[in-house]
């Protein structure tokens, strides 16, 4: 269960006036720091607005309490292999692109970038 979240570094620049007209986004786990109890997730966040208009890029580290097994696996996991097991990946990088987005808002708004949001795609059905 993620039990925290720290920025450690917020960068934030616009290079062109241009509207924005594509927002490509790049999660990366830089580390795992596994104790008795927790894990610490190191990451970084970057939402690159296409065509050189600009960049919001944030490292942050999640803390998570879980049980041992649990910690077992996400240790053996990143240890052998620099990755995170596939079905906790999914939670941690879902939680970043989370905190990413939300405080990307406020970097955002400083250097006058739209918002690194996506909205999400609805859809309507036809009534039977």
């Amino acid at each position: 269960m993620i039990v925290g979240n720290r920025i450690t570094k917020v960068e934030a620049s616009r290079d062109k006036p241009d509207p924005r007209k594509g927002l490509n986004f790049k999660i990366n786990v830089k580390d795992a720091k596994i104790t008795a109890k927790k894990v610490e997730i190191a990451y970084e966040y970057v939402a690159e607005y296409t065509e050189g208009v600009g960049i919001i890029r944030m490292d942050g580290v999640i803390t998570a309490e879980e049980e041992k097994a649990l910690l077992d696996k996400i240790k053996k996991e990143w240890t052998d292999n620099k990755r995170l097991p596939q079905e906790y990946a999914e939670v941690i990088i879902n939680a970043i692109n989370y905190f990413g987005s939300v405080n990307g808002v406020l970097a955002s708004r400083i250097v006058n970038l739209s918002p690194p949001l996506v909205p999400p795609r609805f859809s309507l059905s036809k009534k039977e």
